[in-house]
């Protein structure tokens, strides 16, 4: 049922974050654990640490780049303690739940988690459609990696138990786009408007930030996808053509 779920770790620091991950991981049936430039990995730690789920850590994957360990997923959800300059739709662990699993059972996911003591970057939150925030202790927020992950994947669990056959709308007539592809427009997309001449080499980076929001917001599918990339190509042609 959660399968096509990927548990990413950003740069793990301590291996026995990784083995206290898997076996939080394996508590609540999932399996699917991605790496991104480890620290340390294999180690005897990680496997000591995770407590008989030393079959997900064989399995995990390890990646030198978070835009690879992502490339073939649909949703990105990243994890955050902090709050950040330019906002990012925000869900809590259930609410995003309850978005992976009633939404499509099917949709590749990847849920992101940062470096123990700063988190994820915010051109690693470009990344991702939504932020994810666990509610806590305002004056005692710090959350042990593998706590965070106990706690979204259990809230998964229950939601695949409570929605695993429930469609919303026309959702699987549908092939929602990739994060690759999505990275693919938003690359044609910078190039067009400094094309057209409305790109400010000082405020290019901000304005994409913004467009990135937005588009993600939108949630689009591979027609979509394609319609606004012909909508490109025509401008530049027509930019050529002037």
């Amino acid at each position: 049922m959660l399968s096509h779920i990927k548990i990413v770790l950003v740069e793990t620091s301590h291996p026995g974050n990784i083995g206290a991950v898997a076996r939080a991981m394996k508590n609540m049936s999932m399996s699917n654990l991605c790496l991104v430039s480890p620290k340390i990995f294999p180690s005897a730690e990680a496997t000591s640490r995770a407590t008989g789920a030393d079959d997900i850590l064989a399995k995990a994957k390890v990646y030198d780049d978070l835009h690879d360990a992502i490339s073939d997923c649909q949703l990105v959800i990243g994890a955050s303690a902090r709050c950040r300059t330019i906002s990012w739709p925000e869900m809590t662990p259930r609410e995003s739940a309850e978005k992976i699993v009633a939404t499509d059972s099917k949709l590749k996911t990847a849920i992101i988690f940062g470096r123990e003591n700063s988190g994820l970057k915010n051109h690693e939150l470009d990344l991702c459609q939504y932020l994810l925030r666990i509610p806590c202790n305002e004056e005692y927020s710090s959350l042990n990696i593998a706590a965070a992950v106990q706690v979204v994947c259990y809230e998964l669990f229950v939601s695949a138990g409570q929605y695993s056959e429930l469609m919303i709308g026309d959702k699987g007539k549908t092939i929602k786009a990739t994060n690759q592809q999505m990275d693919s427009f938003y690359e044609h997309l910078y190039q067009t408007l400094t094309d057209i001449g409305f790109m400010h080499p000082d405020k290019s980076k901000s304005i994409m930030r913004r467009l990135r929001r937005l588009f993600n917001r939108a949630d689009l599918d591979v027609k979509e996808i394609d319609i606004l990339r012909g909508i490109l190509r025509m401008s530049q042609d027509n930019q050529r053509n002037k």
